[in-house]
C-alpha cells in the first residue's frame, strides 16, 4: 500500500520512479532528486511531473534516463538531503521484466540428494539472499549466488534430510524471512520449509480405466467432517488415516470409508488439504476452517495428520488415502485455492518477490474480487509457472484424478489451458472444473476463466448455478423462500428443461456451456445453506414425508441430468447445518457428518444410490457434447406442470416424470415399459398406464433388444 510514510518511492518502470512526498514533510515539495546507487554514485533525476492526491501527498513522477540494474539497492534523495529506498514497483509487473527474468527451469526449491542439497530460489529484484538451515540442533547460514534469470543457488554437500530451512531475503531495504514457495514439506504452522526425499515418495498405480468426465459422479467430502464424529468407530477421527480407515466397527456400522464405498460414487473431491493458515497444527481442536486460506500450495495440512511433528507423516498419510480409495475404484480429486492466499503481507510469495504475484493497479492498489484482499496474479509468468508447476507436481506425485478450481475466475484463460494440457500429459482422464463466477478483479473479463469465457477453454468445466437456482430456487440467505422446480415452482419448467440439458440447448433458456462435459450440476455444495436447510424454509407449507420427496427429486435431477453430477456429502440423507448459511469457521459438532441422521434418512440414502446406479447404466444420461444430446433427448410436459424427460438410443428408450406439484396424474405410454425408480428404489415392474403421484419422481426404460441386460450397458 502506499502513501503510508512521510516518503516513498517506487520503481514502477525501466524509466518511471514515482515519489510520493507526504505534505507533512517540506510542505510535501522537492524542486530536485537523485538516484543514489550502493557504491554511492549519484545521478539526477528528471521530474515529469507533479500531482496532488487525496491523501494530503504530493505525487512525484520522475524520469530515469539511464538504465539500472535490477536486484540492486538503490536510493532516492530529495533536496533536502532525505533518502529513502526505492522499492520495486509495478516494474515488475511490465512485460520487459518478465522477457527478463522469466526462468522455464525444473529445480526450483530444494532438490535433495543423500550426498547434497541443491537450493534454487527466483528472486529477481533482491539483492542477497541467504538460507539458514537448522538440523539436530545446529544452525548455519549460507550466502546464496545470483545466477540468471533472478535464480539464487547453493548446493550444500551435506545429508540434509529432515533439515529445515528458511530464506533470509534482502529486497526494498530490508530482510525478510520466507519458506520456500517450492517446498514440498513443512514444520507445525508453516514455520519453515523442510526437506524431504522425494523418492520415499511413492504411490501406487491405480490402474483404474480412463472414465470420459460425464461418466464421473463427485461427492464432495471434507476430511475432518467426514470421521470427526464420536463413536463411528473411527480410531483416528477427522484425520487422513481416519478417513480410509476401515475395521469391523465401520463395517457393522457403514460409517467414514465403509460408507463412501457403498454409494457408487465415482470421484470424491476432497475440501482443501493443502496447507493453510486458519487452524493451529499444534493444537487442531481448538479452531474450526474449511481451509480456503492458502499458505503453502505443495505441502499438505498438518491439522490432518496423526503426528504434525513429522514432516513425513502427513505425507505418507494422504498416500494411504490415496491408495485406498483407488484400490476401492475411487478415483481423489482435489479442491485446490490458486486466487488468493491467507496473509499477503507474510506469505512467502510477497515477502520474496514483493508485488509480483497479486493483482496491482498503477496506483499500489491490490486487487479485491476475492474479498480477501489479494488476488493472484495468474498472468504474470513465473505465477503462472508456479501455479502450473505446482499442478503437476501434485498430478504427477500423489496420482490425483482431478481438481476443482476455488474461484477459478480470478485466474486467466490461458494458465488454466495449460494446467489441462500438462496434466492430462500424465494422466489422460484427468478432470479439471471448478467456479466460473465472473469476479470483480483487476483482471480484464475477455482473460478470465470464467464461464462467459468457456467456449475458450473447451476441456474445464464449471459449477452451474442456473442449474443450482433452476432447480431448488436462489441460494442466497437473502432469497430463502424462493422455490425452484422441484420445490414447486412449475411456471419455471421451461428453465429445468434446459438446466437437464447441461444448459448446452437453447430450449427454456440461452444457452450457458458448449458441452454437457463443461456442466457440472449440483443443488447442494460446501457454501450456502444446505438443500434440505433451503426446503425447510421455501417449502414451509411440507409435510416432513414430502419434504423428503422434494429432496429425492432434487437429486434425481443431478443424477439424471446431462452434464456432470455433483453431490456433497451428507446430502443423500438431507443434512442440516441448523439453517446456518455459510459454516467455513463454524465448529465440528455443526460441520461434521452425522451417521445417526443418515439412519434416519436411509430411504434417501437408498433413493440416492438407486439413482447412481440407473445413470451408471444407462448411457443415454451421460452424452459428452451437445450434437450427440440433441439427436438423443426431447422433452415434453403434461399440463404445464409435469416434465417429461425422454432419452433415446438404438438399445432404448427412457422416460424420466419430475412432478413437483401435489397433484396426481395418468400418462399413457406407446407401450409397455419397465419401471426402475419410483421416488424410493427400482422396482420390478412392468407397464403401459403410469400413475404419476404427487410430488414424485419416475424412470422407466423399454428396451429395443431383448438379449441385452443392465449389465451390458
Amino acid at each position: 500500500m502506499r502513501q503510508k510514510t512521510y516518503y516513498e518511492a517506487y520503481l514502477d518502470d525501466f524509466d518511471k520512479i514515482t515519489v510520493f512526498l507526504s505534505k507533512d514533510s517540506y510542505g510535501g515539495v522537492s524542486n530536485r532528486f537523485h538516484l543514489r546507487d550502493q557504491s554511492g554514485h549519484i545521478r539526477n533525476l528528471v521530474i515529469s511531473s507533479i500531482e496532488q492526491t487525496q491523501n494530503n501527498y504530493n505525487k512525484y513522477t520522475l524520469h530515469l534516463s539511464e538504465s539500472i540494474t535490477i536486484g540492486e539497492e538503490y536510493e532516492v534523495v530529495h533536496q533536502f538531503a532525505r533518502a529513502t529506498i526505492l522499492e520495486y514497483g509495478a516494474i515488475v509487473k511490465t512485460e520487459h521484466f518478465d522477457e527478463l527474468f522469466y526462468y522455464d527451469g525444473d529445480d526450483l526449491g530444494a532438490v535433495y540428494t543423500k550426498e547434497r542439497t541443491a537450493f534454487a530460489l527466483w528472486a529477481p529484484t533482491a539483492v542477497r539472499v541467504k538460507v539458514e538451515i537448522s538440523k539436530d540442533g545446529a544452525v548455519s547460514n549460507y550466502e546464496m549466488t545470483r545466477s540468471d534469470r533472478g535464480v539464487f543457488r547453493l548446493t550444500v554437500n551435506k545429508d540434509l534430510e529432515n533439515a529445515s530451512y528458511v530464506y533470509l531475503v534482502r529486497v526494498n531495504g530490508a530482510w525478510r524471512e520466507a519458506i520456500d514457495p517450492y517446498g514440498i514439506a513443512s514444520t507445525v504452522n508453516s514455520q519453515r520449509s523442510v526437506i524431504v526425499d522425494r523418492s520415499k515418495i511413492r504411490v501406487k498405480p491405480s490402474n483404474l480405466p480412463l472414465m470420459k468426465d460425464c461418466d464421473a459422479i463427485l461427492y464432495e467430502a471434507n476430511v475432518r467432517d467426514f470421521t470427526i464424529q464420536r463413536g463411528i468407530g473411527v480410531n483416528h477421527p477427522g484425520t487422513f488415516c481416519g478417513f480410509c480407515e476401515e475395521n469391523e466397527t465401520t463395517k457393522e456400522k457403514q460409517t467414514g470409508f465403509s460408507y463412501l464405498k457403498s454409494l457408487g460414487v465415482t470421484h470424491v473431491q476432497l475440501m482443501p488439504v493443502m496447507d493453510y493458515g486458519s487452524v493451529d497444527e499444534a493444537d487442531p481442536k481448538r479452531f474450526y476452517n474449511w481451509g480456503y486460506d492458502p499458505v503453502q500450495w505443495r505441502c499438505l495440512e498438518g491439522s490432518l495428520a496423526n503426528d504434525v511433528t513429522n514432516p513425513y507423516a502427513r505425507i505418507f498419510e494422504f498416500i494411504k488415502l490415496i491408495e485406498t480409495c483407488h484400490e476401492n475404484g475411487i478415483r481423489v480429486n482435489l479442491d485446490v485455492v490458486f486466487n488468493h492466499v491467507y496473509d499477503r503481507e507474510r506469505n512467502a510469495l510477497d515477502l520474496i518477490v514483493p508485488n509480483y504475484y497479486f493483482q496491482m493497479n498503477e496506483n499500489g492498489d491490490f486487487s479485491n474480487g476475492t474479498y480477501c484482499g489479494n488476488d493472484v496474479d495468474s498472468t504474470r509468468r513465473m505465477c503462472r509457472k508456479l501455479i502450473v508447476d505446482t499442478c503437476v507436481f501434485l498430478c504427477r506425485t500423489y496420482r490425483i484424478d482431478g481438481f476443482r478450481f476455488d474461484l477459478m475466475g480470478i485466474l486467466d484463460i490461458n494458465t488454466m489451458n495449460e494446467i489441462v494440457d500438462r496434466c492430462r500429459l500424465i494422466h489422460p482422464g484427468f478432470m479439471v472444473y471448478g467456479e466460473g463466477w465472473n469476479m470483480p478483479s483487476f483482471l480484464d473479463q475477455s482473460r478470465r476463466a470464467c464461464i462467459a469465457n468457456q467456449v475458450q477453454m473447451p476441456e474445464i468445466a464449471h459449477f452451474s448455478d442456473r442449474f443450482r437456482d433452476v432447480t431448488k430456487g436462489n441460494t442466497s440467505e437473502y432469497e430463502i423462500n424462493a422455490k425452484g422446480y422441484c420445490s414447486g415452482a412449475v411456471y419455471l419448467i421451461d428453465h429445468m428443461k434446459n438446466v437437464l440439458a447441461a444448459s448446452c440447448l437453447d430450449v427454456g433458456d440461452q444457452p450457458l456451456f458448449q458441452n454437457p462435459k463443461n456442466a457440472v450440476n449440483y443443488v447442494e455444495c460446501h457454501d450456502n445453506h444446505t438443500c434440505w436447510d433451503k426446503l425447510r424454509e421455501c417449502c414451509k407449507e411440507d409435510a416432513r414425508e414430502i419434504r423428503i420427496q422434494r429432496m429425492k427429486m432434487c437429486n434425481a435431477a443431478v443424477l439424471l441430468a446431462q452434464g456432470i453430477p455433483f453431490l456433497h456429502s451428507g446430502q443423500e440423507f438431507a443434512r442440516t447445518k441448523h439453517g446456518k448459511s455459510n459454516t467455513y469457521n463454524d465448529s465440528d459438532e455443526i460441520n461434521q457428518i452425522d451417521y445417526a441422521r443418515r439412519d434416519r434418512y436411509q430411504e434417501l440414502v437408498d433413493s440416492t444410490k438407486a439413482l447412481i446406479r440407473i445413470r451408471k447404466n444407462h448411457p443415454c444420461f451421460r452424452y459428452s457434447d451437445t450434437k450427440t444430446m440433441w439427436e438423443h433427448i426431447s422433452f415434453a410436459d403434461i399440463d404445464r406442470k409435469v416434465l417429461i424427460y425422454q432419452l433415446h438410443d438404438e438399445h432404448e428408450d427412457v422416460m424420466v416424470f419430475f412432478n413437483p406439484t401435489t397433484e396426481e396424474f395418468s400418462y399413457h405410454l406407446p407401450y409397455a415399459y419397465e419401471l426402475l425408480y419410483y421416488n424410493a428404489g427400482v422396482q420390478n415392474e412392468s407397464l403401459q398406464d403410469v400413475k404419476i403421484a404427487g410430488v414424485s419422481t419416475i424412470v422407466l426404460a423399454h428396451c429395443h433388444d431383448s438379449s441385452r441386460t443392465d449389465s451390458d450397458i
